[in-house]
């Protein structure tokens, strides 16, 4: 092992000394062409390379940004150091163009007016249909109709197939 190597291992083990990890195994070390390998991952020292790393693997046009644990799988599928975990997820959480971009499911909702208190009975009243229940006597709809001022409601039975003529009658 020349001089290089020795320095890139002793850096290793004073590295996973600070994180406590308090045991290493043999089986799970090993140097190719000066590049200290982990369980057949590369051992990354440099923290800029380690940013170049994610960077790199959450950058990738045919991927989706699955957040932190997705980014987290395959950053450790090839590399491997102390607190790569934690690196992910602050370079994840502080990514500045996904939180400006993120797709927003909902329109903000606007501030919310109380509605008018109606003066006389009958002014304000609202109607709705509930459809697709059980065919029971010949109906299989109920037409329901509120009156705001006195909070009365009305239930009609009907069908789908009336219309609006019909409808106009019923009430």
């Amino acid at each position: 092992m020349g001089q290089g190597s020795r320095k890139k291992v002793v850096k290793v083990v004073e590295e996973l000394k600070k994180a406590g990890i308090k045991m290493l195994k043999d089986e799970e070390w090993e140097i190719e062409d000066g590049i200290v390998i982990k369980e057949r991952r590369i051992y990354v020292p440099e923290k800029e390379l380690r940013g170049e790393i994610i960077q790199l693997h959450y950058n990738i046009p045919i991927e989706e940004h699955g957040g932190k644990w997705k980014m987290t799988e395959l950053v450790t599928r090839n590399y491997w150091w102390s607190g790569v975990m934690k690196e992910v997820k602050r370079y994840v959480d502080g990514y500045n163009a996904c939180q400006r971009y993120k797709n927003q499911s909902e329109v903000p909702a606007e501030k919310l007016m109380p509605n008018t208190i109606p003066e006389k009975p009958w002014s304000h009243i609202s109607a709705d249909f509930i459809t697709k229940l059980p065919l029971a006597q010949g109906y299989d709809t109920v037409l329901v109709v509120c009156n705001h001022f006195s909070k009365m409601t009305y239930f009609i039975t009907t069908t789908e197939e009336t219309s609006a003529e019909e409808l106009v009658k019923l009430f």
